[in-house]
């Protein structure tokens, strides 16, 4: 009976073993496959050269609004028509293309040319026009255990980490959006933080104050109720009733390069 019951023990660990192995395996696979669909995205936008610091040699102006503003988003847009822009934080590997689908749960699980894997993508609140004219856009993404998609998000409630890395861009059609961080912390999914459509002075107004309350971080940066603010939203793998935000100022809007069509116009 004894050895009954240890052989059914040693079974039970063998098999929880393989199954264990399994599940890793598959995650990893999948991990490879979304790095392997972002590294295409890069070469179909143009952007597989760009470099990763910032060169000695560069001038006063905004070298990485420079380096952004020939993001291919028609060739992006050819693989996927929901391609909406892209973003990038400079001298990290956050650099992907910017999503909008008719509900915000399509993204969670499909990559930016639709192949189904866990990494997702990067996705606009589906609520808010993509423009980026809003008073406050919302971009979700996962944080992936391997550091990728918004793995670096968290590493925002250390000022240090803020001062190499104080910036956010946004590619669109309007051009390269640069966004100053002002603020980053772990906000309830029913905060202010997530509201459409705050219009009033005096909503705004409360929501710049909850961002400032709430921050780990104080940048020394204060948007004012006529700026337009930019929420990146991710995952704090404590459950689902929180989320980590990192919040932005827009500093400025820089031109994109022409496309072909326009120069041949």
């Amino acid at each position: 009976m004894k050895k009954k019951i240890r052989l059914l023990i040693t079974i039970s660990l063998v098999l929880s073993f393989v199954i264990s192995i399994t599940v890793i395996g598959i995650k990893r696979l999948d991990y490879h496959n979304g790095a392997e669909d972002y590294f295409n995205a890069q070469l179909v936008a143009g952007l597989s050269t760009m470099p990763r610091e910032l060169p000695e040699e560069a001038e006063e102006t905004d070298f990485w609004a420079e380096a952004l503003a020939g993001t291919d988003l028609v060739s992006l847009r050819a693989v996927n028509p929901e391609v909406i822009g892209w973003i990038a934080i400079p001298e990290t590997e956050l650099s992907y293309p910017v999503l909008q689908a008719e509900d915000n749960k399509y993204y969670l699980n499909h990559t930016w040319n639709n192949d189904q894997s866990s990494v997702g993508s990067f996705f606009m609140e589906c609520q808010i026009s993509p423009n980026m004219r809003s008073f406050n856009t919302i971009i979700y993404g996962h944080k992936m255990r391997n550091g990728s998609m918004f793995g670096n998000l968290l590493n925002y409630d250390d000022i240090e980490y803020w001062k190499e890395h104080p910036s956010i861009y946004v590619v669109t059609d309007e051009g390269v959006c640069r966004y100053d961080i002002f603020a980053a912390y772990e906000v309830g999914v029913r905060e202010i933080v997530y509201r459409i459509n705050i219009n009033s002075k005096k909503r705004r107004s409360d929501f710049i104050q909850f961002c400032l309350k709430n921050s780990t971080i104080d940048t020394g940066i204060v948007p004012t109720v006529q700026d337009k603010v930019l929420t990146l939203s991710t995952c704090t793998g404590r459950g689902h009733s929180t989320r980590f935000v990192v919040q932005g100022v827009l500093h400025g809007v820089f031109p994109v390069a022409a496309s072909d069509d326009e120069l041949s116009s």
